[in-house]
């Protein structure tokens, strides 16, 4: 096809792009990512905390063709997720990052991608093309950028001057050339740190250098064992990810709402409360996660965000829930529970915590112990044990971490969010 051709098929392309919903669409050459090599020394440092298979796929990473062979062209997608923000949470109430609050928008992104492939194979029969979002090895916010979607923001979000940063990334790869957009060469963050000013555990070790071993998104989302207490103390309202580098960003101020329906956010994520997550039946709440972002926490993630986040608040109400929690089958719900019943410390949580000596897991023990001693309560040093034997090193976890992947990379690879748990697209 001669350049007119392929400008006037890019044209219609992003009119059908349009049409299915996407508020953004853009086109870059599958090139390597430019910022690739920032990908890998970010990795070698250690910021990527325990997703490992972030390190697994790094290589992968370094070309589109990994993701499909003779790639060249990648079509990027941007939705807009952002809604009005609620009331703030009550006393017992938690907050969830704002993609999640309605549906999985994998599930949304994947059937739009799809039907635009589709489209694009009618128009050019023979054309190979996949559709993409967050499960693949691409780095989505670069190839955003280089498709002139908007610029990589200091708290490592994509950012767009007109809808702002509380968009979800998605893309096509395809074997055919088309008409490319100009990349987006200028930032437009300026002089302005409220991102960094903002965060909470200081996860932003400099402008655009998110360390997910410190941030919010990290601990409540992909985390899968216990959260170190210096953690735990500072989850603040976030039970699952967190918004505040994006919320204190400027261009999110006057950025529009989203109108997709399937991302509007359902009453039971919005400020959800969270005694009825740790009362709610196992099975019922499995079951209300299928076919929501939270899905990836799974219950064990989200009961524990949300024991912590009341032991933290010293909320006495949840203190029935929370000695109920002392016999869940998931020790790490165990362990967090008994950790909030340490920090609550009423005579029934104390009491809770002293009935339940022989619990059959190594690290909850520790944590009743840990509850205990800080009561300096003396009955509960065992046998041949000291105070200090049984106060762990600072670093320790409240319960023994386990790596389990689970779903995808939905946020965190180079900075953490869907877009942003790490941010999205990654």
């Amino acid at each position: 096809m001669d350049h007119d051709d392929l400008a006037a098929l890019t044209t219609r392309l992003k009119e059908e792009a349009t049409r299915l919903g996407f508020d953004r669409v853009g086109v870059a050459p599958a090139v390597v990512p430019a910022g690739y090599g920032h990908y890998l020394e970010w990795l070698e440092q250690g910021r990527a905390a325990g997703m490992a298979y972030l390190q697994n796929r790094a290589e992968a990473r370094g070309h589109p063709s990994h993701v499909l062979d003779a790639a060249r062209s990648v079509i990027v997608v941007a939705m807009i997720y952002g809604r009005p923000e609620p009331t703030p949470p009550g006393p017992t109430q938690g907050k969830v990052a704002r993609y999640a609050r309605g549906d999985d928008y994998h599930e949304i992104l994947w059937r739009r991608l799809d039907q635009l492939l589709g489209w694009l194979k009618t128009e050019r029969p023979g054309l190979v093309g996949r559709a993409v979002c967050d499960t693949a090895p691409l780095l989505e916010r670069d190839f955003a950028r280089l498709a002139g979607l908007g610029w990589i923001g200091k708290n490592t979000c994509l950012i767009d001057r007109k809808i702002g940063s509380f968009t979800v990334l998605g893309a096509v790869l395809v074997d055919a050339e088309l008409a490319y957009d100009e990349p987006m060469a200028t930032g437009y963050c300026g002089t302005c740190t409220r991102c960094l000013d903002a965060c909470p555990t200081d996860a932003f070790v400099a402008p655009y250098q998110l360390d997910a071993r410190r941030c919010l998104s990290y601990w409540t989302i992909e985390h899968k064992g216990a959260i170190p207490d210096e953690m735990a103390d500072r989850l603040g309202d976030w039970a699952f990810g967190c918004d505040i580098c994006q919320d204190v960003c400027p261009w999110n101020r006057k950025a529009p709402p989203g109108s997709e329906p399937g991302l509007d956010p359902k009453t039971e994520w919005i400020n959800p409360d969270l005694i009825a997550w740790l009362d709610r039946d196992p099975s019922e709440f499995r079951k209300a996660l299928k076919g929501t972002a939270l899905a990836r926490s799974k219950r064990s993630g989200l009961v524990r965000n949300a024991a912590l986040i009341l032991g933290h608040r010293g909320s006495t109400e949840a203190v029935p829930a929370l000695v109920a929690r002392l016999t869940d089958l998931d020790p790490v719900v165990r362990a967090a529970s008994a950790w909030a019943l340490g920090r609550i410390r009423t005579p029934e949580a104390i009491k809770a915590l002293e009935t339940n000596p022989n619990d059959p897991d190594e690290a909850t023990r520790r944590t009743i112990d840990r509850a205990l001693l800080a009561l300096e309560n003396p009955s509960r040093l065992r046998r041949g044990e000291t105070k200090a034997a049984l106060r762990p090193p600072a670093e320790t976890l409240v319960h023994t971490e386990s790596s389990d992947q689970a779903l995808g990379a939905a946020a965190l690879a180079a900075a953490i969010v869907p877009g942003k748990g790490v941010a999205p697209g990654v």
